[in-house]
Order: C-alpha cells, then structure tokens, then sequence
C-alpha cells in the first residue's frame, strides 16, 4: 500500500469499523446532530464517489468544496480521493468576481455546493467554462436565482451512488489542492501528492512522534491505541488547517467534533458534552470570545478532558494565553506555526511575546535562508523561513510563481515561504512576519504582527491590526485599528502609544490609532490587512 489518503482512510476504517468516527452538529444549541462510525463514513464517501464517477467525474479532475463544515465536507473530500480527483477548497466568504476566478482558475469540472450560496455561484458558473457538474447540500432560500446549469440534489446523488468501494488502484503521486486564503492578493492553488501532505500536514500519522515507517503501520497504531481521544477543529474546513486537523485524527482512528459554525458558547457545551481532548482554533480571534464565555455565562463548564488547545494561522497574544490558562489552567496552549505551502513548521516557545518576539521550536526540515542564494542564513540575520523534503509541487496555474517560491538544494526540494525571520545559536527561529506586510518606514522595517502583540497586551484592546499608510515624510507610517474589549471606558490613543514604548523601538510605535466596534477577520481569524489598511486611512 502507498501513502495514498484514500487507501489509509480505508485501511482504519477495516480496522475499527464500528469506532464513532465524526459528531455533526447542523444548529448549536438546536440539537439536530448526525453521529457516523468508521464503516458509516466511508460508505457514505463511496455513495457520492460512485455518483460524481457516474457523472464524469475522472481521476485527476478538479472538484470545488464550496461549503460550510459539516459531514458532506468530509465526504466530498473522500470520495474525490476515492476516485483519484482533486478536492478543491472554495473560500464562502467570496463573493460573484472571486468566485469566478477561483472555479476559472482552479479549472473546476464539478462543485459541491451548500444551498446558501446558490445565487452566487449562478452568478459565478456561467464564467468558469470547464464547471459542468452541480451537487447542492439543502435547499436554496426562497427567490434565489438557479444556476444555468442543471444542479443535482446531494440527496439525490447519495442516493444514486453504491455504498461499496469497488474503485481501481491509487497512487502516492494523486493530489490535492489547498487554494490560500488570499487575503494580500488573488487566491493561489498549492498543489500537494498525497505522500507529502501526508508527512508534512499531517505528521506521517504521528504529529508529536515518530512517524510511520510504512503505511500499513498506520493502521497497525491505530488498533492498538484504542480509542478515546476526541478531536474538535472549530475554524472552517475550507481552511487547509482544520481539514488536516480531522485527517490526523481519523489517521489516530479517533473522533472528529464539527460544528456547522464557530459560536465560542456552543463550542464550550459541546466540549463538556463530547469530553472533547484537543481543540483547533485561529489566534485571540477564536480564544479571546471562548475565554470570555468561560469566565462569563458558561462559568462552571466542564473542561477537564481537554488537555490541548493549538492554534494555527494567527498568534495568540500573551493577555489572552494568560486569562484561558487562569481558567483552564491544566490545558495546554500550543502557538503553531505552518502554512499551505509548508504543513506543520515548529511551535512558539513558552518565552514567545511582545518583549521576545513569536519565537519557534522548528522541525528539522525548516532552516532560515537568504531569499536570493537560498544559503542559509547566520545567526541573528534576517532571512526567508524556508522547508525542504515533503513540500508542494507548487502552485496552480502558475509557473512564474512556482519558480520564484519553489527550489532544489543539494538534491532535495524546498519551498520558500513568505515569512521573514531570523535563528539564533541554539536553533531557535524569531519570526518577524509576513514579507508581503512588512512596513518601511523611513528605512526601518517594521512587522504588522510584532506590533499587534504589543497592543493586544494592553487590558483593553480586544483585538487589533496593523498596516502601512501612506505618509510625506516617512513614505509609510505605522497604523493600528484597534477595538476595545467590551465594556471599556474610551481610551485615549496616545495611552496606546505610551503602552507600546514599553514593548517596542520608537519607530515601531503606531503613529496612527484608529478605534473601531469590529475588527474583520476571515471565519477562520486570520487577518484582513486589506481591510485595516483602507480603515487606517492608506486607501
């Protein structure tokens, strides 16, 4: 057997059939909810695979995934795998020209679609001349305009559709494709082979040991573990990391929680209901309103099964790792560190904040390069966080910027990812932030996120962005949208300022302060800089 992820599915769900595999709860707090084992899931996989193979559907084909989390997700994701197509993530938040560009760009020949999106993607469709194919979760709203194209009902389509497997061989080579968040720009396809989404997103099986040696192991594992372990990904499995959150736990032979949507309230019932173990979320985004509930309204819940809380795609400030630990003082907190172009990275070291910078224990596979050379960098100098082996082949659709990201290095493989970042002595990396978002002003380069860790570390502010704005006589200035934590008394920008000299240079203090009711964010928490930019005045 290869590393392929369709047949390492299926080599667990030989193992423990009859183990719960996944808990789906459609409304929280309405108590609708679908609870699937192992055996169920995967025919459930096979039903749709049979149905989008009877429709055309052929290996290496592109399938978008345009939907909310919930069990035809994870079943659409399979059953492409299953037929050796390509799942394509599909970002709900986009709207008609985003769409039509990412189903154009990612040449989509069929979609799984969630019926609350049904006028745009009849907007859309029309403009992606290879989409052929229609598959709608539930039922449209009232007036809602159809697609030219004939949709089949996911009712239907599973129905139609053989339970069993009966699909031909699979390879190591097939792919899968996680489109970024595009949040600095036009959304990028990054192209992985199952084996190296499998070693490098999600820890060949072993996130925190030693990965299998051979992928029948997998299985081995698994049936020895026994079960027990539950794991909850709360952000959007539009998002690469709570996808690869629920494939290492199936890869465990253990329990997926999913909630159609993040409400931080339902998120705390459901841990205490499911005695859930790991939580995935993205940054205070997600943590600060959890936090919140916990010393608020649902005070009392019960989390003593959860043991691990990480997040992935934006830092946790230290203000906020401080109140969850008061609260759930025997979870821990993990600061992750990874990307869709690299998997899993390292994790922040316990000293990581404001006055020491976002500092990383990295895998073996990750070293800072000079962007230029690709020769690593020295100690305490400025470089390109880079990862080699198991990487992408690169992006869809675009060579120029596969070539600029993707290199070879004595016989291997790397991929140059767009954090900047320095290493010390002992190994450690201090990332510095996104290269994209660096700010220059008056020569100085200054990083969004180390300033947002200073901010955030005031009591007040809730949450907070920084970007560059124009300015006369610096080029740039250093701006920040700020919001307050509910209930605060006004806070004059200046104390803000006086604040950020006490953890940062002078010339990284924000000359800008902007206070807004809301800060906006991707369902996942990641930062919109776009956004903060054109609130700050930079647009």
């Amino acid at each position: 057997m290869e590393y392929n992820l369709a047949d390492l599915f299926e080599s667990i769900v030989d193992t423990v059939p009859d183990r719960e595999a996944l808990v789906y709860t459609d409304h929280p707090g309405s108590g609708a909810e679908r609870r699937l084992t192992y055996r169920q899931l995967d025919r459930a996989a096979n039903r749709l695979a049979h149905h989008l193979q009877d429709s055309g559907v052929r290996p290496g084909d592109h399938v978008g995934l345009h939907l909310y989390n919930g069990v035809e997700y994870l079943q659409a994701f399979y059953a492409c795998l299953k037929i050796r197509a390509v799942p394509v993530n599909v970002n709900y938040r986009y709207v008609e020209e985003e769409l039509a560009y990412l189903y154009r760009d990612a040449d989509l020949v069929a979609l799984v679609f969630d019926a609350e999106f049904t006028e745009r993607v009849a907007a859309a469709a029309p403009r992606a001349p290879r989409l052929r194919h229609l598959v709608r979760v539930g039922t449209p709203p009232p007036g809602a305009p159809e697609p030219a194209r004939p949709v089949v009902p996911f009712t239907e389509a599973e129905a139609a559709g053989s339970p069993d497997r009966g699909f031909g061989p699979r390879s190591a080579d097939d792919r899968v494709i996680i489109y970024t968040g595009g949040t600095t720009g036009m959304p990028k396809g990054v192209v992985w082979r199952h084996e190296d989404l499998f070693f490098s997103g999600t820890g060949g099986g072993a996130p925190t040991g030693e990965p299998v040696s051979r992928a029948e192991e997998l299985a081995e594992r698994a049936a020895a573990s026994g079960e027990g372990l539950v794991f909850f990904p709360t952000p959007p499995l539009m998002h690469g990391t709570s996808t690869l959150t629920a494939l290492i736990a199936f890869h465990f032979g253990q329990k997926v929680v999913l909630h159609r949507k993040y409400v931080p309230e339902e998120v705390l019932r459901t841990i205490e209901r499911e005695r859930v173990t790991s939580v995935s979320l993205v940054g205070d985004a997600m943590l600060r309103p959890l936090t919140d509930a916990l010393a608020g309204p649902l005070k009392g819940t019960d989390c003593t099964t959860l043991f691990a809380v990480s997040s992935s795609g934006a830092i946790l400030s230290d203000t906020v790792r401080a109140q969850f630990t008061a609260l759930v003082p025997h979870a821990m907190l993990l600061n992750n560190f990874g990307s869709s172009e690299s998997g899993f990275n390292g994790t922040a070291t316990d000293d990581a904040g404001p006055d020491t910078g976002f500092r990383l224990h990295v895998n073996g596979r990750t070293a800072v390069v000079d962007p230029v050379t690709h020769a690593p960098v020295a100690p305490g100098e400025p470089g390109r966080l880079a990862q080699r082996g198991h990487v992408p082949l690169g992006y869809y659709n675009d060579p120029a910027k596969t070539a600029e990201t993707f290199f070879e290095a004595d016989g291997e493989r790397w991929v140059l990812l767009g954090d900047m970042a320095t290493v010390d002595e002992d190994g450690v990396v201090t990332v510095l932030g996104r290269g994209s978002q660096c700010i220059n002003s008056g020569g100085e380069k200054v990083y969004p996120e180390e300033v947002e860790q200073a901010l955030k570390a005031h009591p007040d502010v809730y949450d907070a962005l920084v970007a560059g704005v124009p300015d006369d006589r610096w080029g740039n200035r250093v701006a920040a949208v700020v919001q307050l934590r509910p209930g605060a008394a006004p806070v004059d920008p200046a104390a803000v300022q006086a604040h950020c000299r006490s953890h940062l240079a002078g010339y990284k203090i924000p000359r800008t302060v902007v206070f807004t009711d809301h800060i906006q964010r991707s369902p996942s928490g990641k930062a919109d800089y776009r956004w903060a930019k054109r609130v700050a005045g930079g647009e």
